[in-house]
């Protein structure tokens, strides 16, 4: 069956990717009528977390906040499969990335680097244009799918511009490996952790537990936290922008590390709260239950 789904979806998939942007968004607007008003693709969830995280808004701003957010997330969707044949030329088109000077500097003294971003903006994209660039060895770390057939094609797309990836269990592993390279490894990290390496803070007004890891590597391997934004300037236009977090991550504790992290995406996220991934249910769990 996972065989099935994978080669009757594949010449979908590649119809996409080789659509011009103009014509791809006509395709997205009428996703965006099946997703929302048709399919109402985890709705309930979305709201839920939008009236959570926003209790002074009314319902029409949700509501509206709402809608915004599903026309992103089905441009988004699309928008990620352009990794399968985008060129270098069109990726830097779509994704500008003109400030690279924090990572030159640190390039230029040999030392590696952490980043840290949300599920916000177009990280998929992100990704593959920062590897354009002649910086640090993106090493970004992520969670395998359980169909193994779209595994391999997803790892193909994320990598084929040069971007490397780490699985999350290996991460440690890998960086260990990788340490005499100047690297950057990359954490999206706003999601639900495990019951492990879990802080628990206030995230857009809910206790929230976040994950600690890449404050508690920071630390082990002394290396410079750099978050960063990928914020929407027009619809398929993005722009990559980056700011220290953490000079000398030796100096705090991986907790103090991870909240400098949230706060800054929050930050993000207050402003433009449509280009978040709400679809995730981020606050199932309570401080005294289990994972």
């Amino acid at each position: 069956m996972n065989a099935l789904l994978y080669y009757l979806a594949l010449p979908m998939l590649y119809l996409i990717s080789l659509m011009p942007f103009r014509l791809m968004y006509g395709f997205s607007d009428g996703l965006y009528v099946l997703v929302y008003s048709v399919l109402r693709y985890r709705k309930k969830v979305v709201l839920s977390n939008l009236r959570k995280a926003f209790p002074e808004k009314g319902d029409e701003e949700i509501q509206l906040i709402c809608r915004r957010f599903y026309r992103y997330l089905c441009d988004l969707t699309l928008e990620g499969f352009k990794n399968l044949t985008i060129s270098p030329a069109g990726l830097k088109k779509h994704i500008l990335f003109e400030d690279t000077s924090i990572f030159e500097k640190y390039k230029a003294a040999g030392q590696s680097i952490i980043i840290v971003l949300g599920h916000f903006g177009n990280w998929e994209l992100a990704g593959p244009r920062f590897s354009l660039e002649p910086i640090h060895s993106l090493y970004v770390v992520y969670h395998p799918i359980s169909n193994p057939y779209f595994d391999r094609l997803i790892y193909r797309m994320r990598t084929r511009l040069g971007m490397h990836l780490y699985s999350m269990k290996h991460t440690f592993r890998g960086m260990l490996n990788n340490r005499d390279k100047c690297t950057a490894t990359a954490f999206i990290a706003d999601q639900t952790p495990s019951a492990r390496n879990t802080y628990w803070m206030e995230f857009l007004r809910q206790d929230t537990a976040i994950f600690t890891g890449p404050g508690r590597l920071a630390r082990r391997f002394k290396y410079p936290v750099i978050y960063i934004s990928i914020n929407r300037l027009r619809r398929g236009q993005y722009e990559i922008e980056s700011e220290l977090l953490v000079e000398n991550p030796e100096e705090l504790t991986e907790e103090q590390i991870t909240a400098l992290y949230i706060r800054r995406l929050e930050k993000d996220i207050l402003a433009h709260p449509e280009l978040w991934l709400w679809t995730h249910r981020r606050w199932k769990r309570h401080r005294l239950s289990g994972p």
